[in-house]
């Protein structure tokens, strides 16, 4: 490609017009845009399993915001989705670990300290590391020194998606620099952070918005501000996705035509899939069944050894991970979507996942748990099926049910799909998101806060 440009450099402009040219007729290099006054932390870019962030991006570069992406950490996903060579921003990568980068780690802080708001910021981590002295918030006080140094001069606002270790860079970051900070808070980063954090990284912020209502009503709860945090819920861009398939009837009453399940998540305690292993191995015999599952994690050769000892194996495909390409394709080759979710020992849980609505914009019925923030799409018996979670016997009667009544399917699913359209698009999201990061960017602004956003 350089040697393209370096090519044309001479070539006429568009329209047959000379390109513009300097005193010795060589045509003048476009001047170089300002540098963006954003910038955004991520936990890492890209990754599989957060088209949520990658769409949100893109959302708010269409709405003409200018961003760098800094990513606490490299892509570890040997694949990625297509969405993510849409979004345009430069990508920064913050080094990973103190002991690999030593020398830019003792260069930032050097550098951080003529800052003015090193002081601040010094005396924030030093609190915190006294309540939470980890490996971890060492770590994100050299990440923060190197973006609040690395930045642009004209930076004026950090966002942070997640509220755990890219709010603790952006948090520390935001205050050397003396700009402002927002977050986006999710699943994760609300359960398993402690309530003292959050309350204090709730009180610094400008604004907070979470993609679930029961997300919100946590936060909610833990300041006196309480219209600082808005629900948001991602939704999702229909016009990357095609419409429903036309569906088989299947039952499961032939060997030949098994009723065909999928699964699409992080083999990870929270995703429920040792419960859901115990389920298939209770369906009725006479009940013909094929189970795929999409993803990868921890839990990966466990679970797999789990399913030979229940006799399944031969029933279950484990896919690994996919695009979200070959997974639409995998939700219109599937009858029932079904996600166990359930709270891990640890306290992590779901928010809504995407790919709930991902099932419904593809007609796929959804069998799913009562559970966090997942009623919030799913209605029971009207857009889907939920269980109790953890519980094994109810998720297989639920999965049988569903199974041998494709017309019940028909009509959840064209429920979901009706109830995702009408309530959940994406355009509302990056509009809320764009409006906020806009009101916090504008050079004058009076003492509204977040609220002015609204």
């Amino acid at each position: 490609m350089a040697d393209e440009d370096a090519q044309d450099a001479d070539a006429p402009a568009a329209g047959g017009a000379a390109a513009p040219s300097g005193p010795t007729g060589k045509p003048t290099a476009k001047p170089e845009p300002p540098p963006p006054p954003l910038a955004i932390v991520v936990k890492g870019w890209p990754r599989l399993s957060e088209t949520f962030v990658a769409q949100e991006l893109k959302a708010l570069e269409d709405r003409g915001l200018r961003f760098d992406i800094w990513s606490l950490r490299r892509p570890t996903d040997r694949l990625r989705h297509a969405i993510h060579a849409k979004v345009r921003a430069k990508v920064r990568y913050l080094p990973e670990y103190t002991h690999e980068a030593p020398l830019t780690i003792f260069d930032a802080v050097f550098k951080a300290a003529a800052l003015p708001g090193f002081g601040r910021a010094l005396n924030l981590w030093m609190r915190d590391l006294g309540r939470d002295f980890s490996r971890n918030r060492i770590r994100r006080f050299g990440q923060a020194c190197v973006l609040a140094t690395q930045a642009p001069p004209n930076l004026r606002f950090i966002y942070a998606h997640f509220m755990h270790t890219p709010g603790s860079v952006a948090r520390y970051a935001a205050a050397m620099r003396d700009v402002e900070w927002g977050f986006s808070a999710h699943a994760r980063d609300i359960w398993t952070t402690p309530d003292w954090e959050l309350r204090e990284k709730i009180a610094e912020s400008r604004f907070g918005v979470t993609c679930t209502n029961v997300g919100a009503r946590r936060l909610k709860a833990l300041t006196t501000n309480p219209d600082k945090i808005s629900l948001v819920y991602h939704g999702l861009d229909l016009s990357r996705f095609p419409p429903p398939p036309e569906r088989e009837g299947r039952d499961g009453a032939m060997a030949m035509a098994p009723v065909r399940l999928i699964s699409v998540g992080r083999l990870v305690e929270k995703k429920g899939y040792d419960v859901l292993l115990d389920a298939l191995a209770e369906l009725p015999p006479a009940l013909h069944w094929q189970f795929a599952h999409i993803g990868d994690g921890p839990l990966a050769g466990a679970l797999k050894k789990r399913a030979r000892e229940l006799g399944l194996s031969d029933r279950i495909s484990w896919r690994g991970p996919k695009t979200q390409d070959e997974v639409i394709g995998a939700l219109r080759w599937a009858d029932i979507f079904v996600l166990p979710s359930r709270p891990a020992t640890d306290g992590d849980r779901d928010g809504l996942p995407n790919v709930l609505m991902e099932a419904a914009s593809q007609g796929t019925a959804v069998v799913s748990t009562r559970f966090s923030a997942i009623p919030e799409f799913v209605t029971d018996e009207v857009t889907g099926i939920l269980v109790k979670p953890g519980d094994a016997g109810a998720l297989s009667a639920a999965i049988a049910i569903v199974a041998r009544r494709p017309d019940k399917r028909s009509q959840m699913a064209r429920a979901a799909h009706a109830r995702l359209v009408a309530e959940f698009g994406a355009g509302a999201a990056g509009d809320a998101v764009a409006k906020r990061l806009m009101v916090a960017l504008a050079p004058a602004r009076g003492a509204a806060g977040a609220s002015a956003a609204d």
